[in-house]
Formats: C-alpha cells, structure tokens, sequence
C-alpha cells in the first residue's frame, strides 16, 4: 500500500469539520478517483495529503510513515506532488523556465537535467514550445505543462484536483489521457479528484463516492461507472451503454460512515 487515509478529519467551515472520518486507500501503480457533489470535501482531501490543510485527527500514511501535518515541503520531498485545480503556470516565463521552476528543491544539476530531458521526451509540445511563453499556449497546453513541471521532481504519487476544470471537451480528453499515460508508461501512482465522473471513472482502476465529508461507496471504477445509484446521483442518470458494459463487473462496497 503506498497511501492510506485512517479516519481523517479536518478543514472547518462555518462551524462543521468538512472531513468527518475519511478512510481511503491507493495501492502502488494505482489510479484512483475521488467523485461526489461539491462540497464533499474532494479536495480538502487532496489538500491535507499535500500538507496545505492539518488533519485534527486520523492518520495519513504513505510509504508506511505518518506523513499527517508535516510541511507541504517536506510531504513534496517525499514524492508526493500535486497539479492543482485551475492554472497554476507563470504566464509570462517561457515553457522551460515553468518546468525549471518544478526542480526548485532539487540541488543536483544533473538530475535536474535528467528530469528536463525525460519530461520533453514524454511530451512533445512541451519540448517544441520551449522557449513559449506559459500565457500562450491553450488551456489544455497549460495543464499538460502544469504536469511536466510536476514530474521535474521524479513523484511516487501525483495529485489531481479537478484537471479537466475549464477545458474544452477536445482539450479535457488529452489531459485525461496524459494522466493514463502516466500510469502506464511512467508507472506513477495517481489519486484524481474529477467532478466530470464520467471521465474521471472511464481511466481509473478504483474510485471513492465522497459525500458530506465521508466515503460513502468504493469499488472497482468500472463497477461504479455501471452502478444505477451512482448514475442516478453523479453521473446524470444514465450508465453506460449496454454495448460498453462490461461482462465481469465487481460489485460497488458501500461504506458505512
């Protein structure tokens, strides 16, 4: 197990805990998805896994210690790293200076330099677009660009929050295929929060329902996605088509709060 949530609490807002016993894990090799309605408490997830939020109580244990409020610093030098929700490039720094920016913490050079020709030979129009500045490219350009400068530090685990927020449908579908490209060619572990459940559940392995501020169902993503009471709740409605169901679907777990 790489990462696992232990009855975790935390955020306040106006007077309530938005985490009240949140218990999740997220195997090694992994991508998971977080879905529910807003205000759930998805990304307050995200956020105190990142160390930007102090749990009040519960564990957070990754790699098998209790990373549960230290510094974000300290939780990215463990291999943790998050792309966070809306765009978070420097618009008028050129593509390189962006990636260069996401090595800050790492004091070799030629890992540094490793990291740069590694991220440019996974993305392309990364590499091509170099010298551009961040503020040019397209929405989606710049959550691709968002995620090389995540990779500069070589993570276990990247953090998703909402990456499709924003985009074009066209531009929403390259980002969720550069994060399965992730997985699969890099072997990232991934934990995604998504409220286009649809999209989010389509390229993940496992995914959590959250609501008012726990988990409320788990299973595989596929499961879920077939699932008339998620459909019902979050996906609009409607499952899959019969033709895109699959034959051998596990059964969605509920949890009990």
């Amino acid at each position: 197990m790489l990462l696992e949530l232990k009855n975790v609490v935390a955020g306040y807002l106006r007077g309530v805990n938005v985490l009240r016993g949140v218990n999740l894990h997220v195997k090694r090799g992994e991508l998971v998805c977080l879905i529910g309605p807003n205000g759930a408490g998805k990304s307050t997830v995200l956020r105190a896994i990142s160390g930007l939020l102090k749990p009040s109580q519960g564990e957070i244990i990754f790699d098998g210690d209790n990373i549960a409020g230290l510094r974000p610093d300290l939780i990215l030098r463990r291999g943790i790293a998050q792309v966070p929700q809306g765009h978070s490039s420097f618009p008028a720094m050129t593509v390189h200076e962006n990636l260069l920016m996401g090595a800050y913490s790492v004091s070799d050079r030629a890992e540094r330099r490793r990291s740069l020709e590694q991220v440019y030979e996974m993305f392309g129009m990364l590499a091509e677009r170099r010298e551009a500045k961040a503020g040019n490219l397209s929405g989606g350009q710049q959550k691709v660009l968002e995620i090389g400068r995540a990779l500069m530090i070589n993570p276990r685990l990247m953090l998703f929050d909402e990456p499709s927020l924003g985009l074009a449908p066209k531009m929403a579908q390259m980002v969720f295929q550069t994060i399965k490209q992730l997985q699969n060619e890099a072997g990232i572990t991934v934990l995604m929060v998504e409220q286009n459940a649809k999209s989010g559940l389509a390229i993940s392995d496992r995914a959590y329902v959250l609501e008012l501020g726990r988990d409320r169902l788990e299973g595989p993503a596929q499961a879920l996605l077939n699932d008339p009471k998620v459909a019902q709740l979050y996906l609009g409605g409607t499952t899959l088509d019969s033709d895109e169901q699959s034959d051998d679907v596990p059964a969605v777990a509920e949890v009990e709060a």
